[in-house]
């Protein structure tokens, strides 16, 4: 065996085992060490499978049942989003289910049998004019779908139901079939019952307990990870009671409708008369992180103020807390462990580790893949064109982000919502949606500005750039473009993300683990899921080979045939800022005005219809897109040529959004 060739082995080899490593690891602490088993299941209902994970203490039996918690994800997320709280509880000796909301993760209900209505109100629900602050709502079924979140189907018919015949029909998003399933497990005392839910799953939490308020099951506390508060006027209140309820606020939510339709969350925010009627108390004693009411007659209420973002709050040690300390009292939970005693945070960073282990594990398969025979063609010789340096290499660099900046939230946002795409039969990824028509608009971009340039160099007799130099063809089919080159590069990248995938099925049957931190990433396909990245992956695919044409090929800077590590970190840096610093200026523009308590930044120059989820999904996309950045490098300065890279970022990326996340 070559030197290399066994060099790459042994990082294989290393960098696998590593994985596998850290993922017995993270599962030794999401078991607590033996005192907590897990285990996946579904719930069959009416219209089709709800799955669950289910964390279960060992102290727990038909003797000796034991409290239990219910708890609800965030639109995008799946059941893995609520691990954090899981555990904490579960190593408190709560039974807890974590479920898959209705068209996320692997349950097969979509999100469309939630229901909708045909308008919804500009206001605090409760608080509006019948007729004066109505806003019709038309367009996509997944636009009607999103824009009626905050629109529950315990409220008062005005909003639930419409003339047009339609109705918010299951704003629990099967939360409801999933809590009456946890009271009826044998180790279970449904006496002693709640609910947390983060985001979507906040106003899934207040129809379960509205479900099941006055029965023999109601809920003895609900917290709320970033939850929308209402008036009872919304609602009646009569009828539905609500025991012991946390509001955990994120100090820089990206939501307006949790942030109580203002600007910021300010110290005052707590002394308005939504909160003071919420809390039971006057604007004079309101305060934040202050518990008022009983916790025996139910009336407890609290509205605790997390300094974190709207996504992050899933993982705050602050919020868990509370949120354990909330529970220990609603439910009467005895145990040893103090409140602040987390364990959460070192499941995360072990899964984290094994997830860009696997990541990097597929580049020394390439370079052992690359040394056989057949995929030899593959690895080619950089082109030596002239590269560019000074403005114009940082002219190219700059245009390029300020498109990718000034187009991702309008565009993104016009495809999630309101892009007339067949949404209930063919692209069904409501997210996917966003990111399928922005990456549509930079195709044509990339299209023309590829083009144009070539034109005008044969216009004024220059040699315009041949195939092989924009990284599309062998050296030897330069002037034609090359099938073989592309063909062989598609299935050297079908063997590494299909090894990737392998790991992934490995890690999901032996610790109902996925690869992931804090939010879903790579997570095995449903039939249907499977279906969908068939769908999306060529346009995922055609935008990346164009943009590593561009920054790779077109935009070759001075470092690309440096070699050692000095030429890749050179190489790799400037692509970075390429590739991301569309979005790391948007991040800057929405989040510095939120910081120095102005409010976001999308919101106050656009509205806040481009605010919210692509805007929050930003902290998630900067790194995904580092890490992209750093494959795309590696393996261009490997092959010579952009598809292995392209395809395989490409894979990845289409995988993040088909794996787990909304599907109407």
């Amino acid at each position: 065996m070559k030197k290399g060739m066994k060099t790459s082995l042994i990082v294989f080899l290393v960098l696998t085992l590593l994985a596998i490593g850290c993922m017995t690891g993270a599962n030794a602490i999401q078991t607590d060490g033996g005192k907590v088993k897990t285990e996946l299941g579904s719930i069959e209902t009416d219209l089709g499978e709800l799955t669950y994970k289910l964390y279960i203490p060992a102290s727990v039996s038909e003797a000796s049942p034991a409290p239990a918690v219910l708890l609800l994800h965030g639109y995008q997320n799946d059941h893995e989003t609520s691990a954090a709280y899981a555990l904490e509880l579960a190593r408190r000796g709560v039974v807890v289910l974590a479920l898959d909301e209705y068209g996320h993760g692997k349950t097969s209900v979509s999100m469309i049998n939630r229901g909708y209505v045909n308008h919804k109100v500009t206001t605090t629900y409760g608080t509006d004019e019948d007729g004066k602050t109505y806003l019709a709502i038309g367009g996509q079924q997944r636009y009607r779908v999103m824009m009626n979140f905050s629109n529950l189907s315990f409220f008062i018919d005005r909003y639930s139901k419409d003339n047009d015949g339609n109705s918010v029909k299951d704003s629990s998003m099967g939360g409801v079939a999933a809590y009456a399933y946890l009271a009826t497990l044998p180790y279970v005392d449904s006496t002693r019952m709640g609910i947390s839910g983060h985001s979507m799953g906040t106003w899934a939490s207040w129809s379960v307990a509205a479900a099941y308020s006055g029965t023999d099951i109601m809920p003895r506390a609900t917290v709320l990870q970033c939850g929308e508060l209402f008036t009872e006027n919304a609602y009646d209140a009569e009828t539905i009671k609500f025991n012991n309820v946390l509001e955990l606020t994120a100090k820089y939510d990206e939501f307006n409708y949790f942030r109580d339709y203002k600007n910021t969350v300010s110290e005052d925010l707590i002394k308005s008369d939504l909160r003071t009627g919420f809390l039971g108390t006057t604007s004079a004693e309101a305060e934040w992180n202050t518990t008022y009411g009983s916790f025996a007659e139910g009336t407890a209420r609290r509205c605790e103020l997390i300094m974190t973002n709207h996504r992050l709050t899933t993982h705050n040690s602050h919020a868990i807390t509370t949120a354990v300390e909330w529970f220990t009292e609603a439910l009467g939970i005895q145990t040893t462990l103090k409140s602040d005693a987390l364990t959460f945070a070192w499941k995360e960073l072990l899964v984290l580790i094994a997830t860009l282990a696997v990541i990097a594990s597929m580049m020394p398969l390439m370079n052992l893949l690359l040394e056989t025979p057949f995929f030899r063609y593959v690895k080619q010789p950089l082109p030596t064109r002239e590269v560019k340096t000074g403005w114009k290499w940082w002219k190219g660099a700059v245009i390029t982000i300020l498109i990718a900046a000034f187009t991702y939230p309008f565009l993104c946002q016009l495809g999630h919502g309101l892009l007339p795409l067949p949404d209930t039969t063919v692209f069904r990824m409501t997210i996917g949606n966003g990111f399928l028509t922005w990456y549509l608009f930079l195709i044509v971009v990339m299209l023309a500005t590829t083009i144009l340039p070539n034109v005008r160099a044969k216009k004024k007799g220059r040699v315009p750039m041949n195939y092989h130099e924009m990284g599309l063809a062998a050296e030897s089919h330069s002037a034609k473009f090359d099938w073989k080159l592309l063909g062989k590069s598609a299935l050297l990248t079908i063997l590494m993300v299909g090894f990737m995938y392998l790991m992934t099925i490995l890690f999901e049957s032996l610790f109902l683990l996925d690869l992931r931190y804090i939010w879903p990433f790579f997570k095995g396909f449903t039939g249907e899921r499977f279906v969908q990245f068939l769908i999306y992956i060529p346009v995922f695919a055609l935008f990346f080979i164009l943009n590593n044409s561009k920054i790779f090929a077109q935009m070759r800077n001075k470092y690309t045939n440096v070699p050692g590590a000095k030429g890749f970190f050179g190489s790799w840096w400037r692509s970075a800022f390429c590739m991301i610093g569309g979005i790391v200026l948007l991040c800057f523009i929405e989040y510095i005005p939120f910081f120095a308590g102005i409010g976001p930044g999308v919101d106050l120059l656009f509205s806040t219809t481009f605010g919210g989820p692509f805007m929050s999904l930003m902290i998630v996309f900067i790194p995904q897109v580092l890490v992209f950045s750093l494959i795309d490098t590696y393996v261009y300065r490997k092959t010579g040529n952009i598809y292995t890279g392209a395809l395989t970022v490409a894979c990845l990326a289409c995988w993040i959004v088909t794996g787990g996340s909304a599907i109407l």
